[in-house]
């Protein structure tokens, strides 16, 4: 279902705005790129940032798109045109460098595009790579994009998953970007209970399996080997798991290092690692450049490509547009299943 854009008779069509991300990393030359794959699959497509930056990127990397500077989105769209609503235009920008000016028209333009979102003018929001120090030099808190997202819109503990469409290989964080040192105590604190089942939930309603099949991964090396090397698995997620069993195809605490190793996650809908590195270091082995970010229990849809900046690499055109052009195909996706089951509720 992901992974055919085009729009056919009886489908539905998809508003998706793209938010810029950094002007000065890869991210305007990757929804360019990924625009040119996508123009007539019959969806409709906003950038929400500067168009003098777009343009550029345009002119440099001698991209066939023709682009329109449009004052509100819901401006009429024309077929073949992307069209750009201006949220900032900066007084000067020069990709692969570091910059507050550059760090701001980021986030500004992201609580723009979730802005149209709310309000239901758009469908979906796809989110081009941000820099974190170029956001904190510009005065923003937020470690990155799901933890801006989940405070705009209320949600306190919103959950990263990173998809494959490839393998299908699912991968969701317990906590996401936290020292090592706090992993444990996270563990401890949060609903691990609530944790999965809201994850439950989403892969219900947003991915449309009917009953997932859940792996969760230990906190210790070797899930604790029975309490000897650390006692979260004991104390809190093998007792979780239990609890849940008798309504949720929850399975573990799983080895990371033996379950990854032996294939183990292609017997699952998804895997639930406990903290960032475990679950993104075998992730992006597997899936480095179709790998796709998505953030699950926010009341709008949001995917992002799965990387960076990219920043020694920007306005050279040798930038892969492959995973945000999957995640624009996800983010389709999930508004489709969405609409759908706001029709047909359970």
């Amino acid at each position: 279902m992901t992974r055919s854009p085009m729009h056919t008779k009886g489908s539905e069509q998809c508003r998706i705005v793209w938010s810029i991300g950094d002007p000065h990393g890869i991210g305007p030359e990757i929804i360019l790129k990924s625009f040119l794959k996508l123009e007539r699959s019959g969806h409709s497509f906003l950038v929400a940032g500067s168009y003098e930056v777009m343009n550029y990127y345009r002119k440099v990397l001698d991209l066939p798109v023709e682009l329109e500077l449009v004052k509100s989105a819901t401006d009429p769209v024309r077929n073949g045109v992307l069209r750009v609503l201006s949220i900032a235009e900066p007084e000067s920008f020069l990709p692969g460098t570091l910059s507050a000016e550059a760090g701001r028209l980021a986030m500004d333009s992201l609580h723009a595009a979730a802005e149209l979102c709310r309000k239901g003018v758009c469908d979906a929001l796809v989110t081009a790579p941000i820099h974190k120090e170029a956001i904190a030099l510009a005065g923003f808190g937020e470690k990155g994009h799901t933890g801006f997202l989940g405070k705009m819109f209320g949600v306190s503990s919103p959950t990263m998953m990173f998809y494959d469409p490839v393998t299908e290989l699912k991968v969701a964080l317990a906590t996401i970007h936290e020292p090592l040192e706090r992993v444990p105590m996270l563990i401890r604190k949060m609903s691990l209970d609530a944790f999965l089942t809201n994850l439950a939930t989403s892969l219900k309603i947003d991915f449309g399996i009917a009953e997932p099949r859940i792996a969760v991964l230990g906190l210790n090396p070797h899930a604790s080997d029975g309490g000897v090397i650390g006692r979260e698995e004991l104390d809190v997620i093998r007792p979780c798991i239990e609890r849940l069993s008798a309504n949720l195809k929850v399975k573990g605490p799983f080895p990371a290092d033996g379950f990854f190793g032996s294939k183990m996650y292609l017997n699952y809908d998804i895997v639930v690692a406990m903290y960032h590195d475990q679950g993104l270091l075998p992730f992006k082995v597997l899936a480095f450049d179709t790998g796709v970010n998505v953030t699950l229990g926010l009341p709008i849809v949001r995917t992002s490509p799965d990387h960076g900046t990219g920043f020694d690499i920007s306005g050279k055109g040798v930038a892969s547009a492959r995973s945000c052009y999957e995640a624009t195909l996800l983010a389709i996706t999930i508004a489709q299943n969405r609409n759908n089951k706001s029709k047909c509720p359970l």
